[in-house]
């Protein structure tokens, strides 16, 4: 308990010495624009790919157990896209950003921890948690919505596609037809808004963990396996708390 007490308090200490004006937005924005590019940009293949195989399963998989006559067919079309737009394009999908983007995140500043990097920073008097962090945490909440949209997009095309190869049990009619069925255009701000909050998550879990890393490599591994895990699970948490905030 004074282990996880003393973590939090750390945690918050550092968000408090991260998230503060820059001293120079000239470099600030540099930074910016080469974290959005290396922690947002570098993870659109990924999401892509995933999200269209993830589509054209969640279709089939859904088509293959809807066989009473009592249920439309547009059901399929209709569920696939209540899935994709409710909880994989932001939740599952932020849960793999966290492996790649946390672990990232964490054994790069842990690299810089362990070899004195960050020491020499905080030597010539610059705040080196803002330097580093502040715009690790801001380029992915900003790139992340695209992310989240590129994965609906992709996924629901993954969806279409399986409706032209099923043989019998849905028909790309039916499956377009239950893709508008009742759509409510919230649940895209609702995704959007998890994922942002999902993002602040990743990037600064990750953060503190590879901060205050003490040791060589072997401890940057370790910080980077925590980072994913505890970034994770506070996603997961923060999942079950907006929903029944946003939806109930």
């Amino acid at each position: 308990m004074y282990k996880a007490l003393h973590r939090v308090g750390e945690y918050t200490l550092l968000m408090k010495k991260s998230i503060t004006l820059p001293d120079r937005w000239n470099m600030f924005f540099k930074q910016l624009i080469r974290e959005i590019y290396k922690l947002g940009v570098d993870s659109l293949w990924i999401v892509i790919i995933i999200s269209i195989f993830i589509g054209t399963v969640i279709a089939i998989q859904i088509s293959l157990n809807i066989s009473s006559p009592l249920i439309p067919k547009f059901t399929i079309g209709y569920t696939t896209r209540e899935i994709i737009l409710l909880e994989f394009s932001s939740s599952i999908m932020c849960l793999i950003l966290a492996g790649k983007v946390g672990s990232n995140i964490a054994s790069e500043i842990g690299t810089m921890r362990v070899t004195e990097q960050i020491d020499a920073i905080e030597i010539m008097g610059v705040n080196s948690a803002n330097y580093l962090i502040f715009p690790k945490i801001t380029g992915l909440m900003l790139f992340i919505p695209v992310l989240v949209i590129f994965s609906m997009f992709t996924g629901i095309l993954g969806g279409i596609a399986a409706s032209y190869l099923a043989k019998d049990g849905m028909t790309p009619a039916s499956f377009e037809y239950g893709l508008q069925f009742y759509f409510n255009s919230f649940y895209i701000w609702y995704s959007i808004i998890k994922s942002i909050i999902y993002a602040f998550i990743i990037s600064s879990i990750a953060a503190y963990f590879g901060y205050y890393v003490k040791g060589g490599a072997l401890e940057v591994g370790k910080a980077s396996t925590n980072a994913v895990v505890m970034s994770s699970v506070m996603i997961l948490l923060a999942d079950v708390i907006l929903t029944h905030l946003m939806l109930t």
